[in-house]
């Protein structure tokens, strides 16, 4: 009732409000919830390490003194092919190019410890940026802590920003040896080579965005900063627009003006990330009012977080196919928030599995969903999880 009434009423309104709105794009699995989490400082989006873990367009709300960033976590972008594999609903086709809509700053996360994929974004991704030139574009390298061999970040930057940042083109002079011990300290530095007069000839989706800060640097991951390497830059020349046959022989984007380096997961530079999200708001009316953290009904955030535990500890393709109803949502005698939800699936082999021998999985799934629903609504919860074949 009182997360209703939040979202229902009209926001509160500071003096001078600043808004953001941002929409995380990536892969499936790059670790986009588990970013938006971390900016939020509670769990409140599902996170697991099997793919489609979200499943719909949500919302969370970071509000800091005057400004308030609206942050869309979307579905991994994919192709209509693999979301018939998934059983996936046309939502998820949809729902990250309607966030794209409405954002006033893009964050495209890339996963660098997937060597399969972190040499290029998706034709996916690239499509969905060459659609919104006009949105300005951050590119977020996760999960640095698992690189081993950190000098790969620069060949990496190189690939996925084809060579320009902010509308400079980058040399990138390595100081250090090729190997997998590179300890990695200073910041990348991008230096301004060439004066903002000479941006007539630049892309169209660059002369649109706004300048970031003068010498911004590619932000900076404490003990994993990219190195004593520099990144020269010099004038960026390129086409007006990216059209589909551009798109086929482009592994990067040229449009990005900032690049970050962190590991969402231990929360390490997530705070650089934020700094520079609320220095970007724009002076504008607040959409939620500022109790607000996300847009989720509590029910969804239930089902979210348990639906996150199944993905966890069921094999392969069994969880896309449990549904969940919730049988009982009431208010204990003591304040304790009393659940029971019922879990069905197609066939009997699959409520084996999600029983487990001994109802160990079950059980398992029920306390770990229960600890993570106590960390979010900040109460004591009893969840009961019953598994029956959908008749």
């Amino acid at each position: 009732e009182e997360q209703d009434r939040l979202l229902r009423d009209r926001p509160d309104q500071p003096q001078n409000p600043k808004v953001l709105r941002i929409a995380i794009i990536g892969a499936p699995n790059a670790g986009k919830s588990t970013l938006s989490n971390q900016l939020l400082g509670r769990k409140v989006f599902p996170v697991s390490q099997k793919v489609h873990t979200t499943r719909c367009k949500a919302r969370g709300v970071v509000t800091y003194e005057d400004t308030q960033l609206i942050i869309l976590d979307t579905p991994g972008l994919t192709s209509p092919v693999k979301a018939k594999r998934h059983k996936l609903d046309e939502s998820m086709l949809t729902d990250p190019w309607d966030s794209m809509k409405h954002a006033d700053l893009v964050l495209v996360l890339v996963d660098v410890s997937d060597h399969w994929t972190r040499n290029s974004l998706s034709k996916e991704v690239l499509k969905c940026l060459s659609q919104f030139p006009q949105i300005p574009s951050v590119l977020v390298l996760n999960k640095v802590d698992l690189l081993k061999k950190k000098f790969l970040l620069l060949e990496l930057v190189t690939e996925l920003t084809e060579g320009i940042v902010n509308g400079k083109k980058l040399e990138a002079r390595s100081a250090f040896k090729h190997n997998s011990s590179s300890s990695v300290k200073s910041p990348l530095q991008i230096t301004q080579a060439s004066p903002p007069e000479s941006r007539a000839h630049e892309p169209r989706c660059l002369q649109e965005a706004d300048q970031a800060q003068e010498g911004s640097n590619l932000d900076n991951s404490g003990d994993m900063r990219a190195s004593e390497s520099g990144l020269v830059t010099e004038e960026a020349q390129g086409p007006k627009r990216y059209g589909p046959r551009d798109l086929k022989n482009m592994k990067g984007w040229p449009c990005f003006q900032e690049i970050f380096m962190l590991a969402a997961v231990h929360g390490e530079e997530v705070d650089t990330l934020k700094r520079y999200l609320l220095m970007q708001a724009k002076p504008g009316p607040w959409e939620f009012h500022s109790g607000v953290l996300t847009s989720q009904s509590p029910q969804e955030i239930c089902d979210n977080i348990i639906r996150e535990k199944i993905l966890e500890y069921l094999p392969l393709e069994v969880p896309y196919g449990v549904m969940q109803v919730t049988e009982m949502w009431e208010e204990g005698p003591s304040g304790e928030l009393l659940i029971m939800q019922n879990l069905l699936v197609p066939r009997k082999s699959h409520m084996m599995m999600l029983i487990g021998r001994g109802g160990k999985v079950i059980s398992r799934i029920a306390q770990e969903a229960g600890q993570d629903l106590m960390n979010v609504f900040l109460c004591d919860v009893r969840l009961k999880l019953k598994v029956e074949v959908k008749s």
